[in-house]
């Protein structure tokens, strides 16, 4: 609690941490968003625990001939058989906002410079337009019944883009584009939140960001590149951490959040986050829900998740497995034990701040893949069990039931009946 008052009496004076373009919105009603009352139900006010699948930016690259998401009807009428009513997918603002000259560019070329299994994004080189995938996949999420999450990874993805994720307010800039053409095309009706970066403040491609957190790695330092700076007196706060770093990236979230909800007030903004936050670290007053991803993958005690995770051919997956088996069944209990803390730490967080909370992302491993010598049971039973424990809380209203529900994890995807019992069980 120190630490979250420390923040919130700070946030105020750090506007000469950070300096974000102004877009002034004003009062009028001309610049006011227009989507209309109850056309659909925000996250934050989702009564019923929804299914949702993860769909990144899979969804689009891999939207092409011989691609798993190639026939956007068939993959989303396979999703709702197994009971999914949402999914989480990159909105791709980056490359529907235009350069920073304001010249749009219809379509991108997407190039994949090795041939390592891919497990989400592109297998092959292609060219991709965000703004005819947009206009063609939203409806179709609208005819099926199922409700979407945009959200950014904001990555590059082997196109030639390159001055958007070094601009400053480039972000803001690229959710503010992407939200007028949405709403100019009539695509929002479906859309339950607008996720602005993925696992805020580490885990995307946002240079810009990543480039001023680094600046404030050393404190003394700088202060001394920065003398004209008005920043508390840290030396005399005896924390973990980096008060600075803290300071700078509470302010910078607030700030963009801020600004996209006093444009668009009818949809719930935040930033999802993974267990690289301290959730007594971020100072959540602005965010309308907590998506906080975890995995038992975070203990980091569990072998041989690197070596799966490097996707390393040379490797025997069948010893790496076994050792994986022989820790996890000596070990489910304090494990079962720390992940159970993890969703309720993730509970309260949210229910201290008004918030409703879920994760997209989760629960055994971080990264899985088909492999002959690997199979899904440790996955699905990671999920069976975690999904039970975030199901004990009330304000848990949107959950996954692991990063794989996409159909290129086909050793996931092909199993049917089990995607519905565990749908069944989240929205029951």
């Amino acid at each position: 609690m120190k630490r979250r008052n420390f923040i919130r009496q700070t946030t105020i004076g750090a506007s000469s941490l950070v300096t974000i373009p102004s877009i002034v919105y004003g009062s009028s009603n001309s610049y006011r968003n227009t989507i209309l009352e109850n056309i659909y139900t925000p996250i934050s006010q989702t009564k019923n625990p929804l299914a949702i699948a993860m769909w990144d930016f899979s969804w689009i690259l891999r939207h092409h001939r011989y691609g798993e998401f190639e026939n956007w009807d068939k993959v989303l009428k396979e999703l709702v058989e197994r009971g999914y009513n949402a999914i989480r997918i990159d909105a791709m603002p980056q490359f529907v906002a235009a350069d920073t000259n304001g010249d749009i560019k219809t379509e991108f070329r997407s190039v994949k410079e090795d041939w390592n299994p891919a497990v989400w994004g592109n297998d092959y080189t292609m060219s991709f337009s965000a703004r005819k995938a947009l206009m063609e996949f939203l409806p179709k999420c609208e005819k099926y019944g199922v409700k979407v999450g945009l959200a950014s990874w904001f990555l590059r993805h082997g196109t030639e883009r390159q001055e958007i994720f070094m601009e400053e307010g480039g972000l803001l800039r690229a959710w503010d584009e992407t939200i007028q053409f949405l709403q100019a095309n009539n695509l929002l009706n479906n859309v339950i939140y607008v996720d602005i970066l993925n696992e805020y403040p580490n885990w995307h491609g946002y240079d810009w960001l990543k480039k001023e957190l680094d600046k404030r790695s050393d404190i003394k330092q700088f202060k001394m590149d920065n003398p004209d700076a008005n920043l508390p007196d840290f030396d005399s706060i005896e924390e973990q951490g980096n008060p600075l770093k803290e300071l700078f990236y509470n302010d910078f979230i607030n700030t963009t959040l801020k600004s996209l909800k006093a444009k668009y007030p009818n949809l719930d903004f935040f930033a999802s986050l993974d267990s690289a936050m301290e959730l007594d670290r971020i100072d959540l007053s602005n965010f309308n829900a907590l998506d906080y991803h975890v995995w038992f993958a975070h203990t980091g005690r569990i072998p041989g998740l690197d070596d799966i995770g490097s996707k390393n051919q040379s490797l025997d997956f069948r010893k790496v497995y076994a050792n994986l088996n022989e820790y996890w069944d000596k070990n489910k209990d304090s494990l079962i034990n720390w992940i159970d803390g993890r969703i309720t730490d993730i509970a309260e967080t949210a229910s201290k701040n008004n918030l409703v909370c879920g994760n997209t992302e989760g629960w055994g491993p971080i990264v899985w893949y088909d492999h002959p010598e690997l199979d899904w049971k440790w996955v699905k039973e990671s999920a069976e069990i975690c999904v039970d424990l975030a199901l004990k809380h009330e304000n848990y209203k949107f959950i996954c039931t692991s990063n794989f529900t996409h159909p290129q994890f086909k050793g996931m995807w092909e199993d049917v009946k089990w995607h519905q019992m565990m749908t069944n069980k989240i929205k029951s």
